[in-house]
């Protein structure tokens, strides 16, 4: 496997990033325990313009800082204060464009994230959703700010990495209702008939 270069992330067409991050594979060394998984759902977020985005109008907070880092970087919030959400920070610094990793398929070290998820079988629900991610994982609120291009979370490529266009299902996002007719943007992408892809999969 191939560790993404930066320059994957610098790009300024964060839609477009949001869609080829489909079949890349996030890797996570959290205390010498190695996990890893392919993505197979994302959401972008365009800075300032998205309602949907936690840097709409230029909102820059202790608890969104993180977006206005570098490309590359990573950024984790807390959901109804328990799920940690994975994001990949794109663009430039200063402009909060961010992706959203919605789900995964897992690939390496299933065993250890049973034991995180506190699940006792690895059906589909194990890294399904954005909240389950960041739990099998192993990231938290404290790996906020970490470079994807370090080996604590990193994100790969490799020969399944290339994800077919009509494989590929896209929606409007998922949870945002109150963004009003940003909620209506066709800014999820996620791998068509994949068991471990959240909600309803409607193109």
């Amino acid at each position: 496997m191939k560790k993404l270069p930066l320059k994957f992330y610098q790009r300024k067409d964060v839609v477009r990033i949001a869609r080829e991050l489909l079949g890349k594979v996030v890797v996570t060394n959290i205390e010498g325990i190695i996990t890893s998984g392919r993505i197979v759902e994302t959401e972008a977020y365009m800075a300032i313009s998205d309602k949907a985005s936690h840097s709409y109008k230029g909102k820059r907070t202790a608890r969104n800082e993180h977006m206005y880092s570098p490309a590359g970087t990573a950024y984790v919030y807390i959901c109804y204060g328990m799920h940690q959400m994975l994001n990949v920070v794109t663009n430039e610094k200063g402009i909060p464009d961010a992706v959203l990793i919605r789900a995964l398929e897992p690939v390496q070290g299933v065993e250890d994230m049973l034991i995180r998820t506190g699940k006792s079988k690895p059906d589909n629900t194990l890294t399904k959703g954005p909240g389950n991610v960041g739990k099998a994982l192993g990231i938290n609120k404290q790996h906020s700010g970490l470079l994807f291009l370090d080996d604590v979370i990193s994100i790969y490529e490799d020969k399944n990495s290339n994800v077919a266009e009509a494989e590929i299902g896209i929606s409007k996002r998922i949870g945002i209702d109150s963004a009003g007719e940003d909620a209506l943007l066709p800014y999820r992408f996620y791998i068509k008939g994949n068991k471990f892809v959240s909600g309803r999969p409607v193109n």
